[in-house]
């Protein structure tokens, strides 16, 4: 097993568990081509808070990339509201063209 994610993974359930943790294994099992476990921690990151827009995208990309589309699309379009009530406009951007991208590809 790949030793960062390891190593995030024996934080999980601790004092230092958040949203920022599960964000940064979700992005380690990303790198490590397991997009549905990605999924599930990106999943618990907007669970943990629901602001967080960095995390919105990265769980569309991870559902998408899981062969997951219209949840990936759905995802996007909660992180579109997010970052556009936080003010967190180039996000917004960007989970709006990926968002697009999916509804063209027949993701509803």
């Amino acid at each position: 097993m790949n030793p960062r994610i390891e190593s995030l993974e024996k934080m999980l359930d601790g004092p230092r568990d958040g949203a920022l943790l599960r964000f940064s294994l979700g992005n380690e099992y990303l790198k490590a081509g397991e997009p549905a476990r990605a999924a599930a921690a990106f999943q618990a990151a907007v669970d943990r808070d629901a602001n967080y827009s960095a995390a919105w995208k990265a769980l569309g990309k991870a559902l998408a990339e899981a062969g997951r589309p219209a949840e990936a699309l759905a995802a996007y379009e909660q992180g579109i509201a997010v970052a556009n009530a936080r003010g967190d406009i180039q996000a917004a951007r960007e989970m709006t063209v990926f968002a697009r991208r999916l509804s063209k590809a027949g993701a509803s």
